[in-house]
């Protein structure tokens, strides 16, 4: 078989299989930009059994890109909340202005046009095209360069500009005229159910018969990929601040500043306590873990009193690890010039802009927060309603 009859035999066999068992996903029953467009930025580094109660959820509370546009931000990330990678949220709105403000609302079609969205890269792009508009434009993202890689037998380095543009360049030959939008979930999905990174499921594949790797028993190897380098680790002494008083029962949180790492959301306070090279927590005792905790919050106008050890968390971005020891401390009235010493649930800033808040278990609802720090609270609420 020549190599147009194996691009022939792929295409024509991909998409008769595509017709059979695509799966019925909430985005794949309407051809609606947005809704596409939402399902392409949740499913960037998240599973597709993760993203449709999300997606279900979003797209009830934000129907339409003006919807989007017009939230507050926090009620945006509330909304995204446990989904991770919180820029992808972020972004998403501005991008939802952009297209308020430039195009009336309507999700534009042209490359320049989705190029120049906040957020959205080369995949996205190709696959909002295809998807929504029916455009021949290629989506190549890990699933589908592990398909190429095998059935085309392509040993390059997916991890380089190169070997992606070759692809592009590749599925803009195999779409067949007409078909772009289902060709380019038909290579999804394929790689999503079959030609997975382990075991691949060879002997279901509907191009199985003419898959270059297959025949030479490298089905398993291909991709070839640059290991990415391991997150970096970092030590971190986190405050559960037990209010008294007034606010009794309540637990003290911060906000994040508005740009950088987890931007706008909402955390317990804590410190670093990484050294150069980033050892550091696991050698230091509780006693001068919560001695240094205490020490650096009163610089913040948080005056604590550490009472012990709660419990260890970790949580890993893209490029950080995050290694947390939790102590539970109450909270210190020193004078009337307390930055707290008269507060209520109103907001107050710092000389870093920094807002914190009491709260409830019930006024969760009502704020933001990443991952471990909800794994962090809710373990406490749970502990003291016990």
């Amino acid at each position: 078989m020549n190599n147009i009859e194996q691009q022939r035999f792929f295409s024509r066999e991909l998409l008769e299989w595509y017709g059979r068992n695509k799966r019925d996903l909430p985005w794949r029953r309407h051809r609606n930009p947005y809704y596409i467009w939402i399902s392409e930025i949740m499913l960037q580094q998240t599973r597709v059994d993760t993203v449709i109660p999300y997606f279900n959820r979003f797209i009830e509370k934000f129907p339409t890109v003006e919807s989007l546009a017009d939230a507050p931000e926090d009620e945006v990330l509330k909304c995204w909340e446990g989904l991770g990678y919180y820029s992808r949220a972020r972004n998403l709105q501005h991008a939802a202005r952009q297209v308020k403000e430039l195009y009336g609302g309507v999700m534009p079609s042209g490359k320049e046009e989705v190029f120049g969205l906040k957020g959205v890269g080369p995949y996205t792009a190709g696959a909002i095209r295809s998807i929504a508009f029916n455009i021949p434009a290629p989506a190549v993202d890990g699933n589908v360069m592990r398909v190429l890689s095998r059935y085309f037998l392509i040993e390059e380095d997916i991890m380089k500009g190169s070997t992606r543009s070759h692809m592009e360049e590749l599925v803009v030959r195999l779409i067949p005229e007409g078909r772009a939008s289902d060709f380019n979930q038909a290579l999804m999905e394929l790689g999503a159910l079959v030609c997975t990174p382990k075991s691949p499921k060879c002997l279901t594949c509907p191009v199985m018969e003419h898959c270059a790797a297959r025949l030479e028993g490298k089905e398993e190897s291909l991709p070839i990929k640059t290991k990415a380098k391991p997150p970096r680790p970092e030590y971190r002494v986190t405050a559960l601040v037990e209010g008294t008083g007034e606010y009794a029962g309540k637990v003290l949180i911060r906000k994040r500043p508005s740009t950088g790492l987890l931007a706008s959301m909402w955390e317990l306070p804590h410190i670093s306590v990484s050294q150069d090279g980033g050892a550091a927590i696991v050698s230091l005792p509780d006693e001068a873990a919560m001695d240094r905790l205490a020490g650096e919050l009163k610089e913040e106008g948080i005056p604590i009193k550490p009472m012990g050890h709660f419990m260890n968390a970790e949580h890993t971005f893209s490029h950080i690890h995050w290694n947390m020891r939790v102590f539970r401390c109450q909270w210190r009235e020193i004078s009337e010039n307390n930055l707290f010493a008269a507060e209520s649930c109103e907001s107050y800033d710092t000389g870093s802009n920094v807002q914190f808040r009491w709260i409830t278990a019930e006024d969760m609802e009502l704020y933001a927060f990443p991952n471990v720090f909800l794994r962090i609270l809710n373990q406490y609420f749970s502990s003291i309603q016990q």
